[in-house]
């Protein structure tokens, strides 16, 4: 799995219990208002973060929500979700959607993340962990 420069991201946001949850998608959230996305836009990155936290939380146990602006002539929001658990057994299923290894959940969440984002990559392998990182460009109106 690729190596991540934590020192390259603004935010560096530790998910070791389920309060972690709420700060991240907050303290994402709030730099996404700051740099003026859109409410929409807010409200999907705050989705996305959520999301990526509980399968930190739920299914690795501990790990790192990280995310910067940058700026490519537009801006774009970078959201990486790093842990060190399990990995994904059965990605291509997970991302088809409708797969979930726990009891009453749809198995929605990382393809909803998917396609709430401009930009999505994961890396997961079995016994090393996940990495997710999405992207979502600021719209122009």
């Amino acid at each position: 799995m690729r190596r991540i420069s934590f020192d390259e991201y603004q935010l560096v946001i530790k998910i070791t219990r389920e309060e972690d949850i709420v700060l991240a998608r907050q303290t994402v959230k709030n730099l996404a208002n700051e740099a003026g996305f859109s409410l929409v836009d807010v409200t999907k990155i705050a989705t996305v973060v959520s999301e990526l936290s509980r399968n930190i939380f739920r299914y690795a146990g501990s790990g790192l929500i990280l995310a910067r602006l940058r700026d490519e002539g537009e801006k774009i929001l970078e959201i990486v979700a790093y842990d060190e658990g399990p990995g994904i057994e059965n990605l291509s299923a997970v991302l088809r959607g409708g797969y979930s290894t726990t009891p009453r959940s749809f198995g929605l969440g990382l393809s909803g993340v998917k396609k709430l984002m401009d930009g999505f990559e994961i890396e997961s392998e079995k016994g090393k962990g996940t990495t997710v990182r999405v992207e979502k460009r600021q719209r122009r109106f």
